[in-house]
C-alpha cells in the first residue's frame, strides 16, 4: 500500500525530527497506512449500530449465529459500522458502509483457527437489534463491551518485519527505533485493535502462512520457501504472482489481549485475521485466515 502524498510528507517530517534520516528511504518504501482502534468508554447498551468490541451485537434478523464445525456457537469478538471508519480509511480498501462482524471458534491450535466474518450492507442495518449470545459460546466467557474509535496511523515495520541493518547505525540501536515507532504511530494508552499495518509475532511470515491456507487448503510448516512453492503451483509455476500474492495478503484485524474487554490470548497474545487484497476489494470475506500469535 503506497502511501499518498499528505503521510509521506508527514513520515519524511516525523524521521527527520527523530535523526532517522539515515532510514528515511527504507522507512518510505515500507510503511503502511494503517487504522488503530482505541477503547472509548464501556458501550452504551441503549446504542445500536455503532462500532464496538466485546459484549453482545447488533444484528439482522436474517443473519443466523454462526456455529463451529462442531456445532458450538461462536464467539462474537467486535463489530466495525464502516461509516465510523470512513475518515480514517485512507487506503480505501474496507467498504464505504455498512458492518463488519468478527466471530471466533475455540482459539487452538493457533493456526488455522475457525471464525466468521460477515459484512452486512448499510440497508440492512436498519432492521439490527441487539442480539444476546447463546449461554456457552466457544471462548466460554463474557467479555465486556467497549465503543471503538478508528484513526488513521502510519505503521512502520515492527520487530518481526524490519531489517535492522537499514534503522541501525552508529549512533542509533533498536531501542531508539521502538522510540521512532511509538512517534510514528501515535500509539495510545486503549489501542486494542489495528487494521492494514504489521502483524506481530517473531517472524516475518504470518503472510505466507495465510495465503498458503486461502489459496490452497494447505497447512503451514514454517519453511517460506516451501510456502512459495506450494502458491507458485496453484498459479502454475508463477513465482511472481506467487511472491505478490504475499505481499498482497493483508492484516485485516488484529485483536489484542485486554484485560478490562476480559480478552487473553493465550499468554496476552494477539488474534489475526487475513485476507487478499483482491477478496477484500471483492466483498469476500468468506476468504479469511484466522491465527493467534503468543510469545
Amino acid at each position: 500500500m503506497n502511501l499518498n502524498e499528505r503521510n509521506r510528507l508527514k513520515l519524511e517530517r516525523l524521521i527527520r525530527e527523530n535523526e532517522f534520516e539515515h532510514a528515511l528511504p527504507y522507512l518510505l518504501a515500507h510503511t503502511r497506512q494503517g487504522i488503530r482502534c482505541a477503547k472509548a468508554g464501556e458501550a452504551d447498551d441503549d446504542k445500536l449500530g455503532t462500532s464496538r468490541i466485546g459484549g453482545d451485537p447488533d444484528l439482522p434478523s436474517r443473519i443466523e449465529w454462526p456455529v463451529t464445525s462442531e456445532g458450538v456457537p461462536m464467539t462474537f469478538l467486535t463489530q466495525l459500522n464502516l461509516q465510523e471508519f470512513m475518515a480514517a480509511n485512507e487506503s480505501s480498501l474496507l467498504p464505504a458502509s455498512g458492518m463488519l462482524y468478527f466471530f471466533v471458534g475455540v482459539d487452538e491450535p493457533a493456526y488455522n483457527i475457525e471464525h466468521r466474518v460477515i459484512h452486512v450492507p448499510e440497508e440492512e442495518l436498519a432492521s439490527a437489534s441487539r442480539r444476546p449470545a447463546p449461554e456457552t459460546t466457544a471462548l466460554e466467557g463474557a467479555f465486556r463491551a467497549y465503543r471503538l474509535e478508528p484513526r488513521a496511523t502510519l505503521e512502520p515495520p515492527n520487530y518481526a518485519y524490519v531489517d535492522t541493518d537499514q534503522v541501525e547505525n552508529d549512533t542509533a540501536d533498536y531501542t531508539d527505533y521502538e522510540e521512532l515507532i511509538w512517534s510514528i504511530t501515535d500509539s495510545r494508552n486503549g489501542d486494542v485493535a489495528l487494521l492494514f499495518g504489521y502483524p506481530d509475532g517473531q517472524h516475518d511470515d504470518a503472510e505466507y502462512e495465510a495465503a498458503l491456507m486461502i489459496l490452497t487448503g494447505e497447512k503451514y510448516d514454517y519453511h517460506t520457501g516451501h510456502a512459495l512453492e506450494r502458491i507458485a503451483a496453484h498459479f502454475g509455476g508463477n513465482k511472481e504472482k506467487a511472491l505478490q500474492e504475499i505481499r498482497d495478503t493483508l492484516l485485516l484485524l488484529e485483536i489484542d489481549s485486554d484485560n478490562d474487554i476480559g480478552f487473553c490470548w493465550w499468554d496476552a497474545g494477539e488474534l489475526q485475521f487475513f485476507i487478499r487484497k483482491e477478496d477484500l476489494l471483492a466483498g469476500r470475506f468468506d476468504r479469511t485466515y484466522c491465527s493467534l500469535y503468543s510469545s
